[in-house]
């Protein structure tokens, strides 16, 4: 597969204006994702379905990010960004308003799908933030775009509940509308050019995205242990809302509040980036896989204490998102010129892992309930343990010959 030199690409070193409004797209974007998740059994009722089959709700939505990220995200290496970008938005717009006027569980469903595969937009931004930065500044930026994108994530579900607590379910996804309307007049006109750097078809495009697959084993290694680790959070997370309401008897803003719990966790990814900057990813990775388990562990056995609940979504959170950051640090300087590509195996395995996990978990929760989604989670977090450990050995016997 041969492409043509690139074309010129305005390069810049961004401001902090610029890198803030990246990083806040980012987290408005990825946040569509997490919406549906602590409004579970207010879909459930509304739309006359059992619990578990309400959880294909988040099933759906990261079907679909996993689609975007499949088929959307290569683009960025063939369409000007700011034209991908503004133009995707725009079908992120009319899903979020299909979610929000859904007469059916099936329309609902449909809309919740093309909301994630137009999410992706997210993705599409940080390869952008990193090809804008010069060499001196691309760690610090994409750092600071990834909190901007892990506190969306994290921030999500309760700004989801408040919302919805005040004004009904639907609300949340038409307020996601307008500010997805919003992002799609504003970026063009903020964005820094950039034209595409190939010149090549989208089907083979595409097939290099699979040749990464076989010539990068850490890229499979990393993209199948994260994968594991966001299984384990969406267990958690697509359960929890189930647990607060009936054993608890929370609220949805009540179940907003303790939503802020797994916020904190994106205190992990600054912590993560000096642990792999200092040479600590192999022992840092272990003691996150680490947490994640005990977190599991924890929210299973003292499920009767919520501040044990509380406890865990930090934990879990903390320990996927910082794990997170060691793997797209090691992953990023695998090949400079195929980052967006490399992106797409990454987030595309990991999300897989994550609608695996909450499919499994709504098929469990109707005969097992939170402990078996626990359990569920428990056991994706030491399947990344096992990989982890494989992969420390074989390092360490490099060393030893």
């Amino acid at each position: 597969m041969t492409s043509a030199p690139a074309p010129a690409v305005t390069s810049a070193k961004p401001g902090a204006g610029l890198t803030a409004v990246l990083a806040l797209s980012c987290g408005l974007t990825v946040a569509n994702l997490y919406y549906a998740q602590p409004l579970l059994d207010a879909i459930a009722r509304r739309f006359d379905v059992a619990e578990g089959t309400a959880a294909f709700v988040v099933t759906a939505t990261q079907v679909g990010y996993v689609l975007g990220l499949l088929f959307v995200l290569p683009l960025g290496d063939l369409v000007e960004t700011r034209r991908l970008v503004s133009r995707t938005l725009v079908l992120t717009a009319l899903s979020a308003a299909v979610c929000a006027a859904a007469p059916s569980y099936g329309v609902f469903l449909i809309g919740s799908l093309i909301l994630g595969i137009t999410s992706v937009v997210a993705q599409v931004l940080i390869p952008y933030a990193a090809h804008l930065a010069d060499d001196a500044s691309r760690g610090r930026m994409i750092g600071m775009v990834m909190t901007g994108l892990l506190t969306g994530i994290l921030l999500a579900r309760s700004f989801s509940s408040v919302v919805a607590g005040a004004f009904g379910w639907r609300s949340i996804f038409a307020v996601s509308a307008v500010l997805m309307l919003g992002l799609a007049v504003a970026l063009p006109r903020i964005l820094v050019p950039r034209e595409p750097e190939h010149r090549m078809s989208y089907a083979r495009l595409l097939g290099s995205v699979v040749a990464l697959v076989p010539e990068l084993p850490a890229l499979r290694r990393r993209a199948l242990s994260q994968a594991l680790m966001f299984g384990a959070f969406s267990a958690f997370w697509s359960a929890v809302a189930f647990e607060l309401i009936n054993d608890h008897g929370l609220d949805q803003f009540q179940i907003g509040l303790f939503a802020l719990a797994g916020a904190g966790g994106a205190v992990a990814a600054p912590v993560a980036g000096r642990l792999g900057d200092r040479g600590h990813s192999t022992i840092g990775g272990g003691l996150l896989i680490l947490l994640g388990i005990a977190a599991m562990a924890a929210a299973g056995l003292g499920r009767d204490r919520l501040w044990v609940l509380v406890l865990a979504g930090f934990a879990v959170d903390f320990a996927v998102q910082g794990h997170q950051v060691l793997s797209q640090r090691e992953i990023y300087g695998l090949r400079a010129d195929a980052r967006s590509r490399i992106n797409t195996v990454f987030m595309s395995s990991v999300f897989t892992g994550g609608a695996i996990a909450s499919a499994g978990t709504g098929l469990l929760h109707d005969s097992g309930g939170w402990t078996a989604a626990t359990w569920l989670g428990g056991g994706f977090a030491a399947a990344a343990f096992v990989i982890w450990g494989l992969a420390a050995l074989r390092a360490r016997s490099r060393e030893v010959r």
